[in-house]
Order: C-alpha cells, then sequence, then structure tokens
C-alpha cells in the first residue's frame, strides 16, 4: 500500500503528516511556510514524489454547526489545484476540534509557549490522518 498525506492547510503554515507503509499510523513530517501558490505546488509535488504518495487527506475546517467556514473554501480550491497538479485524488476529513485538540496534548506535555506554536501544525495534521486511517483506513481509495 502506498502512503497517504494528511494536510493541515492554514493560510500561512502546512502541517503535514504521512501515514507508514501499511496505513496504520501517522507520523508528523515538517511543516513549511506557505510563499506563492505555485512554490506551494512544487513543495507539495516534491513531497508526493519523494514519499510515494498515493492519496491526499485535507483538513476540512468546519463550522461547529457542519456548515462550512470561508477557510473551506480556501481549503477546498488549494486542495483542487494540488489534486489536478500532481493527479492523485483528495479527500476531506472533518478537523473540527483538532487545533484544540493537538493544544491540550502539547499543553499537558510541558512543551513551551514558542515551541507549542511551531509544533501545532504538525501535530494537527498527524490527528487528521490518525482520525482517517481509524474511520477509512480500511476503505478503498
Amino acid at each position: 500500500m502506498a502512503r497517504i498525506l494528511a494536510l493541515d492547510v492554514g493560510k500561512r503554515r502546512i502541517g503535514l503528516a504521512v501515514s507508514d507503509a501499511l496505513g496504520i499510523t501517522a507520523q508528523g513530517i515538517p511543516t513549511f511556510q506557505r510563499t506563492t501558490i505555485r512554490e506551494d505546488m512544487a513543495r507539495m509535488g516534491d513531497i508526493v514524489d519523494e514519499r510515494q504518495i498515493s492519496l491526499l487527506v485535507i483538513g476540512h475546517p468546519l463550522h461547529m454547526s457542519g456548515r462550512e467556514s470561508r477557510q473551506a473554501t480556501h481549503v477546498k480550491e488549494f486542495g483542487d489545484r494540488l489534486s489536478k497538479f500532481t493527479g492523485l485524488p483528495v479527500e476531506y476529513h472533518d478537523e473540527r476540534l483538532t487545533t484544540k485538540e493537538a493544544m491540550r496534548v502539547l499543553k499537558e506535555s510541558g512543551i513551551g509557549i514558542e515551541k507549542r506554536a511551531k509544533a501545532i501544525d504538525k501535530l494537527s495534521a498527524v490527528l487528521i490522518l490518525q482520525s482517517w486511517l481509524e474511520r477509512c483506513g480500511s476503505c478503498e481509495s
């Protein structure tokens, strides 16, 4: 089984996590600062090629009511472009409360505020992917 890449897409940064080859666990990989859409696509393409990715799972930022947020529209536009650029399918996964859960985990770990801010996007991507793997890991993509 090829690997799955999860993205926590923000306006300034993209948190990333990749599955193991069996699709059981999620490991965070370095978050990157966004620059231009072209550079973002190129960097994502490199990651997809280097890690032999077969599916992209992107966090879908919904309001607590389930309605799409403004950021959800931006995320879907990014996902559509990324899918066209890489030729890979994209699945969107509800990420409500992911950032809050990541903050809770990091705070409980005793990590300082500055390091917490740097780790939040990566951990959010890990939580998105682990949740997706638990829900849909045995689904056929």
